[in-house]
């Protein structure tokens, strides 16, 4: 009788994957890279399954850190890399390079060994969200950019010296297309752009610094720009000196000709808005930890949000 008892009893093997995918699509990378896999073979096969790989949203996980006057002005604890290589590498090698898009936090510093072992895991990457490079070195981040040929979306941090990275870029991703800058935009770097991405298509620089002399260089030397967003900037024009540099509170007649002939300008300067007020009091350097857990997330462009 006992055996005739367990022999009704269904084994966990013989769970239906398309089920079980269902439900592993409700949990989190944590949840999925802590152990699921290692239940049985139709667990694994399961967890394996490319629709739970084609977003890999490490977003959940932020280094422990603090600041230090040198490079790279952060000092990450031992502890907290130690745990996100390993969500990084089961996720990885669970995906099997079936990732299209990748999230970091803006507070995950990433290194340059933990961007290359990505790198080679997910040659397909179409979108990379990473806001924070402290730890990253040129070499690190152009090896990465030759890896991912398909790459066409990138959100970043403002970098001191971009033509390295927006030659790599024009040079190895033939299809890039969107570019969203979570820092400052001055000459250099919208000069920059000019140089290596006449052909970008979508800009964001939301809730940042831009200078005027900036935003004219961009609406003029990128002839294939189709939108831009300058939603919550900071607009500052910079008379010849010794005049002092000041914030503009609207866009005015030349820059309205010149954005005339893109698809769609997003724009907001109200002084009552929120994130407007937010910008100007953080001088336009917005301090995302301040503020509501997910909003560095937010875009106003649908397909640079999060």
């Amino acid at each position: 009788m006992m055996e005739e008892m367990y022999s009704g009893l269904r084994r966990w093997e013989d769970m239906d994957i398309d089920i079980l995918v269902k439900i592993f699509e409700n949990l989190n990378i944590v949840e999925l890279t802590s152990g699921v896999a290692h239940v049985c073979h139709t667990w694994r096969m399961a967890a394996c399954d490319p629709l739970l790989w084609r977003t890999l949203d490490l977003s959940l996980l932020k280094s422990n850190f603090i600041k230090i006057p040198l490079e790279p002005y952060v000092y990450v604890d031992g502890r907290s890399d130690k745990t996100f290589t390993r969500v990084l590498k089961i996720a990885l090698n669970l995906s099997r390079q079936n990732i299209l898009t990748l999230i970091f936090h803006y507070n995950m510093y990433v290194s340059d060994d933990q961007l290359t072992y990505t790198a080679q895991r997910c040659p397909r990457l179409k979108r990379l969200v990473m806001p924070a490079w402290n730890r990253i070195k040129k070499t690190g981040i152009c090896r990465a950019v030759r890896m991912w040929e398909d790459l066409e979306s990138l959100t970043m941090p403002s970098i001191s010296n971009p033509p390295y990275l927006m030659e790599e870029i024009s040079r190895s991703c033939k299809n890039f297309a969107e570019l969203k800058v979570m820092g400052p935009c001055d000459i250099f770097f919208a000069s920059t752009l000019a140089a290596f991405l006449p052909n970008l298509k979508v800009l964001s620089l939301r809730c940042s610094v831009l200078f005027k002399d900036a935003l004219i260089i961009i609406l003029e030397c990128l002839p294939g720009l189709e939108v831009l967003n300058i939603s919550h900037c900071l607009l500052v024009e910079v008379p010849p000196q010794p005049a002092p540099r000041r914030v503009l509170g609207a866009l005015d007649k030349s820059i309205l000709e010149r954005a005339s002939r893109l698809k769609k300008l997003v724009t907001c300067m109200s002084e009552s808005c929120t994130m407007c007020q937010r910008t100007r009091s953080d001088e336009g350097l917005i301090r995302w930890y301040k503020y509501e857990e997910d909003l560095w997330r937010d875009d106003e462009v649908n397909s640079l949000a999060i």
